[in-house]
């Protein structure tokens, strides 16, 4: 069982530790933005813990995921390859490009099994 421990003592306890904690007050939102997603944090409790040089950001509130669709660039030499390779029209080696987010030899695997199951 964790026991609580009182304003004033985690205070003294945190000082013996080297430790400073600093609320951040009026921070409307906290957002963390990943390759393919966002992480968005609304009206959060923001505190910073100090530690020797080092700064910890510590966020309490309720999250929420925004996911975001990532473009992929994709050449005309890829759109070719993957027709020629696949014996594909250069539509579908597209269309299969932009499933596999750009990657080749998936794309290639796919129209190639969907030949052959089709």
């Amino acid at each position: 069982m964790i026991r609580r421990i009182s304003p004033r003592e985690l205070k003294r306890l945190s000082k013996r530790l080297g430790l400073q904690i600093e609320e951040l007050n009026g921070v409307r939102e906290v957002r963390i933005i990943l390759e393919d997603r966002d992480i968005i944090i609304s009206d959060p409790k923001v505190s910073i813990l100090k530690v020797g040089n080092e700064q910890i950001f510590q966020v309490i509130g309720e999250a929420k995921e925004v996911t975001r669709e990532v473009e992929v660039e994709i050449s005309d030499e890829d759109v070719e390859l993957v027709a020629m390779q696949a014996g594909v029209s250069r539509e579908e080696a597209l269309k299969a490009l932009k499933q596999t987010g750009g990657d080749l030899a998936k794309a290639i695997l796919l129209l190639s099994s969907s030949k052959t199951v089709g």
